[in-house]
């Protein structure tokens, strides 16, 4: 299973790029070879552009999100966060067969956990964006979605959680650290990475570089079955 997490810095660019850039995020995913992909910061209207299989959960400063969508798409680098936010789960080759969403916490701003569990290959795969510019709050986050995706999945495996944690180094109880870079990682339950983790080029986009990783089941098993 290869499984990428990246925050898309909500459809921005450093140096900013002053215009839209979601052909430009669209086609960098398309790019890429993976089976999953964890997005955070997601221009809400996005995901469903970028793959037919997804799951969306709303975060933060979505309120009258028609207007701010209008704003957004004209002006992205005056709008920032103010566009609008949402984490994303996209999905190649299987399909979603559960999912689940838990709000983490209210204040400073809205956290969720989102997970999803596919067929046919029985993994569950969950997306957090922990709360920044503050340590005790982002492993508050860590640990109650660790907590809560291992309930959803029942004690099965392999489960991934992964994303922009805030955190260099995360940990989990019930959960191994698998791969990551600065903030953004993966940890797992009943799998391992077979490499290390790629981190992949992307020129300008975002202020997070893409980390993919390139996971397999305790039974050996990367990908569905074909």
């Amino acid at each position: 299973m290869r499984v990428l997490t990246w925050n898309l810095f909500h459809g921005r660019a450093q140096p900013p790029a002053g215009r839209s850039l979601e052909r430009e995020f669209a086609a960098a995913l398309a790019g890429w070879d993976w089976d999953v992909a964890l997005l955070q910061e997601v221009p809400p209207w996005w995901p469903a552009r970028l793959a037919a299989e997804h799951d969306v959960v709303l975060t933060s400063r979505n309120a009258l999100l028609p207007v701010r969508r209008w704003l957004a798409e004209r002006w992205p680098d005056l709008m920032r966060s103010s566009g609008g936010g949402a984490n994303a789960i996209l999905v190649r080759g299987q399909r979603i067969a559960a999912r689940g969403h838990r709000r983490l916490r209210l204040w400073p701003e809205r956290r969720f956990v989102q997970a999803v569990r596919l067929e046919p290959s029985g993994w569950w795969v969950a997306n957090l964006h922990a709360t920044a510019h503050s340590d005790p709050r982002a492993r508050a986050d860590l640990r109650l979605a660790a907590s809560t995706v291992l309930r959803w999945s029942g004690g099965a495996a392999p489960v991934v959680l992964g994303g922009d944690l805030n955190q260099p180094r995360p940990c989990a109880d019930g959960f191994e650290h698998a791969g990551g870079h600065h903030v953004d990682h993966l940890l797992v339950r009943g799998a391992r990475a077979t490499a290390p983790p790629l981190i992949l080029q992307r020129g300008e986009l975002s202020d997070h570089a893409p980390v993919l990783l390139e996971l397999e089941g305790s039974d050996g098993a990367s990908r569905h079955p074909a």
